[in-house]
């Protein structure tokens, strides 16, 4: 089969981009000393992530519930990155924990280190937990202050938990253009949670663990001594966005194939994806590729306009144009399958998500 042959659009992983990618983050993280867990939300895919074991991180993050089901079914190590708030899920990780899955979560408030705990001792198991820091977005986590300190001495003494370290994100930091800039903010932002880390291991805690990170980040968090683990996201696919950020220091790998359905304007084509086959959060389009002289215009749920302003090829009705879309992640969770490609070659189809398993004991 080749790519002539999907519907479209489709979604399509280049294997040799997507291999070096893999190859060249993890030897840099390995070379820095640290671990690298990537965060397996940007791909939802558990061939992607056993391809990434398999080249030596020592697992895996996810941020729902689904893909901590997902991934640890596949008998990963999995670090679950978002606090929640609710018995139904601390229930339903307790009873993976239970089981025998490897599993790490993330708390930033004293309620969930109580629903932790009684959801442990439900199900007779105990859960390894990091507290989460905020080093200056407020999404989430607690303030590196003595919150902080507070907060992991509850978790250390609380049944069925084992106090394991802090995890510490910067999400404007990711995307914060030029290097200079960027590595003034991280290394700032990251300063506060290497302080707390500091006050903690003086108290007598064990809090060698400092997870985080991203792509955008990766060769400046590296190069911090009490940085542990990367969890950069991204970088096995890549998108404009990281693209515009970092330069090529990552292949785009990650594609939307898709075709031209109409061609009746001297300055326009329309090709068959729009909203619904490109996430839209990003205040720009995708990217053809290799293809210049065109512009990006969305045109609706189904399509997209190429303005023809000096096309480096000829484009006609029924042509296969490749994009690189403009947020990888979101834009993989409109997707349930991607296809591996060697040059017009499908290799593979990977499964990206699964139905939501049932739960029991509780609806859903």
């Amino acid at each position: 089969m080749t790519k002539a042959d999907l519907l479209t659009p489709a979604l399509l992983l280049d294997h040799s981009a997507f291999e070096a990618n893999i190859e060249k983050m993890q030897s840099l993280v390995t070379a820095s000393g640290k671990s690298l867990r990537p965060h397996a939300k940007a791909h939802k895919c558990v061939a992607i992530a056993r391809r990434q074991v398999e080249a030596g991180a020592v697992g895996v993050c996810v941020a729902t519930i689904p893909e901590l089901e997902l991934m640890v079914a596949a008998g990963l190590d999995v670090l679950l990155t978002t606090p929640v708030a609710s018995r139904v899920k601390t229930d339903r990780i307790a009873r993976l924990a239970a089981g025998g899955a490897r599993i790490r979560v993330v708390v930033d408030h004293s309620t969930q280190v109580r629903l932790y705990s009684a959801s442990a001792e439900r199900y007779g198991t105990i859960l390894n937990v990091l507290v989460d820091l905020d080093i200056g977005d407020h999404r989430t986590g607690v303030p590196c202050d003595e919150r902080a300190i507070h907060l992991a001495a509850s978790v250390e003494e609380a049944p069925g938990l084992e106090f394991q370290g802090l995890q510490a994100y910067s999400v404007s930091g990711s995307h914060t253009p030029g290097m200079e800039s960027r590595r003034r903010h991280s290394t700032g932002a990251l300063a506060a949670a290497i302080q707390t880390r500091t006050a903690l291991i003086e108290r007598g805690l064990d809090a060698w663990i400092l997870t985080g990170g991203s792509t955008g980040t990766w060769n400046i968090d590296t190069t911090l001594e009490a940085f542990t683990e990367l969890q950069a996201g991204s970088y096995p696919l890549m998108d404009v966005a990281y693209t515009e950020i970092i330069g090529n220091q990552f292949q785009p790998a990650l594609t939307v194939l898709a075709r031209i359905v109409s061609a009746n304007h001297p300055d326009r084509v329309t090709v068959d994806a729009g909203f619904k086959a490109f996430a839209t959060d990003r205040p720009f389009g995708p990217m053809a590729v290799g293809l210049g002289g065109v512009r990006w215009e969305w045109a609706g749920d189904e399509h997209g306009f190429l303005h023809l302003e000096a096309p480096t090829r000829s484009l006609e009705v029924g042509d296969l144009v490749e994009f690189v879309p403009p947020h990888c992640d979101p834009t993989v969770n409109l997707y349930d399958r991607i296809h591996l490609v060697r040059d017009d070659e499908i290799e593979a189809v990977w499964p990206l998500k699964r139905p939501p398993s049932p739960e029991p004991g509780h609806p859903e």
